[in-house]
């Protein structure tokens, strides 16, 4: 429980720390729910941003998503993908409020679990892919809204057969939408 409120009080501090100006650096975490072709999950991201200007960053993105997936109709287990991403955002404010939408992309490695439908393996462990990020969004304070839209190569998988299924081969979509709820700490202020 000290810990806990060690936590809280530490990110208190820091929120109220300046957090949006040019040359300085900015960390962020968000939640969010995951939403692959025929499916859902959650997803977690955290943020580490070097502000370019102003209005602009560039920074990596570590983010980890649960997701469970359909493939031929048939519901897949839940699988873990982890990515690991460059990024860059740009923001429709100049410091006269608080609030402040972006745009931002994204581009990099997305390392993909396994998927078992009805017991059985997909064979083989599925590769990681090259992939990009798209999202959009608002920051209130230290609050951030966001739409992500995961672009993730399909995988093809190959003979599942099993007492109650057999798949010859098909498609697995890994591309996901999200949407994040979050916070930022350090940066600057929007408002000056």
């Amino acid at each position: 429980m000290k810990k806990l409120l060690l936590l809280f009080a530490a990110s208190f501090i820091l929120v109220s720390l300046q957090a949006q100006e040019k040359e300085k650096f900015r960390g962020g975490l968000d939640f969010g729910y995951c939403s692959p072709k025929g499916g859902g999950g959650l997803g977690i991201n955290f943020n580490l941003a070097y502000n370019l200007a102003d209005n602009m960053n560039i920074g990596i993105r570590y983010g980890s998503a649960a997701l469970a997936k359909e493939v031929n109709g048939t519901n897949a287990s839940l699988t873990t993908n982890a990515s690991y991403l460059g990024t860059f955002n740009y923001y429709f404010n100049h410091g006269g409020s608080s609030f402040a939408p972006f745009v931002g992309a994204g581009v990099g490695y997305y390392a993909l679990g396994n998927l078992t439908i009805n017991d059985a393996s997909t064979g083989g462990s599925i590769s990681g892919k090259a992939g990009g990020l798209l999202s959009t969004g608002f920051e209130l304070g230290k609050f951030r809204l966001g739409l992500e839209y995961n672009l993730i190569p399909s995988t093809k998988i190959e003979g599942i057969s099993t007492a109650n299924l057999t798949i010859a081969s098909s498609t697995v979509n890994n591309s996901y939408f999200a949407v994040t709820l979050g916070f930022y700490l350090g940066g600057g202020k929007w408002k000056k």
